[in-house]
């Protein structure tokens, strides 16, 4: 027996010998993995990505149509989203912060919603709901204050007229006006704010390949311009973070904002370059562009819908951005019920000692 398991021992040594040697040698044992093709990059000067950022700033004013998209992603966290039919809108911005939107169902070419700001404050009215008259209303709240006690979904059960009208009141009922006016507009680079630049690769997928091709998945590198500012104490605070494509030239592809807590407000991704008006002056811009808000949980895509006749340069009075409420619709003042809902809040108490969910 002992001659036995002697024997054992060198059979099972020897195999696993054998298979060391094979592996080492290429031979029967083979890993394959495929390798994320790395594409090849341009350089940039910190100063190429300023201008170019300058470059985006040149548009003061814009008056355009487009197709708007929405997701709603209020279950992201499961998986899940709502993707919503278009729907098409008219946006006019100016600067310095000021936006009108009015947003229509194209099925019944009848108008949803319209809504605006002027820099601080906003104005949405609630124009179609499928006919129950319970969500027609007239909004109106300040650009920076945190709604986010006062948020409550649609129910969709109680929306029983048209599946169109139902989407589009669910999707656009709680748009803010003020989340699209930075994306169209970039704001111009600011000689008393800090600007860093640094590099990254990170991998995707090439849309152009087929998907099963082993040359699908790439390695895109970005220039990653980052605007601080200086806090009273001192410190310093991201503002906004551009990310520029550096493949097949320099592109603006990205553009996330941030809140004073360090945390992303808007992750705007600009899509394929084109020329905007008929004019020749604003070629190169980006054509699509995707808004997506994580606090507030959704996406809007917008398309231009004919970029030849987008009208850019034009002054609006600043009448133009303060919607009046000429519906006669019931008026909701989102700071008034902001300061009712504080003001109910009962006082936190230290638990007794002995409480059982006392730490």
């Amino acid at each position: 027996m002992k001659f036995f398991g002697f024997s054992r021992k060198i059979i099972v040594s020897g195999l696993l010998s054998a298979a060391v040697l094979s592996a080492a040698c290429g031979g029967i044992i083979k890993d394959d993995q495929k390798t994320a093709r790395l594409l090849k990059t341009e350089e940039a000067s910190r100063a190429d990505l300023l201008k170019e950022v300058d470059r985006f700033a040149r548009v003061g004013s814009m008056q355009a149509k487009f197709y708007l998209k929405f997701e709603d992603n209020s279950f992201a966290e499961f998986g899940n989203k709502e993707v919503y039919r278009s729907a098409d809108g008219e946006i006019v911005v100016q600067r310095p912060a000021s936006i009108r939107m009015k947003v229509q169902v194209p099925v019944i070419k009848s108008d949803v919603a319209q809504m605006t700001s002027d820099g601080s404050t906003f104005r949405v009215a609630i124009l179609q709901d499928g006919g129950s008259g319970k969500y027609k209303k007239f909004v109106k709240g300040t650009n920076s204050a945190d709604y986010t006690k006062l948020q409550k979904d649609l129910n969709k059960k109680d929306l029983d007229n048209g599946q169109a009208i139902k989407e589009s009141v669910n999707a656009f009922s709680n748009l803010r006006p003020q989340h699209f006016t930075e994306a169209i507009l970039v704001r111009p680079i600011e000689a008393a704010k800090t600007y860093t630049v640094s590099s990254i690769f990170q991998a995707e997928e090439d849309a152009s390949t087929p998907k099963k091709s082993p040359l699908r998945t790439v390695m895109r590198g970005y220039y990653l311009l980052d605007e601080l500012v200086k806090r009273d104490d001192g410190t310093l605070q991201i503002e906004r973070r551009f990310w520029f494509d550096r493949v097949g030239g320099i592109r603006l592809a990205r553009l996330q904002l941030f809140d004073k807590a360090g945390e992303i407000e808007s992750d705007i991704t600009y899509g394929m370059e084109g020329n905007l008006t008929s004019t020749g002056n604003y070629n190169n811009l980006p054509l699509e562009i995707l808004v997506t808000r994580p606090k507030e949980k959704y996406s809007m895509r917008l398309k231009y819908q004919t970029p030849e006749d987008v009208k850019i340069g034009n002054v609006f009075p600043e009448t133009a951005f303060v919607l009046q409420n000429s519906w006669n619709l019931e008026e909701v003042d989102l700071d008034a019920k902001l300061r009712e809902t504080s003001a109910a809040q009962p006082l936190t108490t230290t638990p007794p000692v002995g409480n059982k969910f006392q730490p």
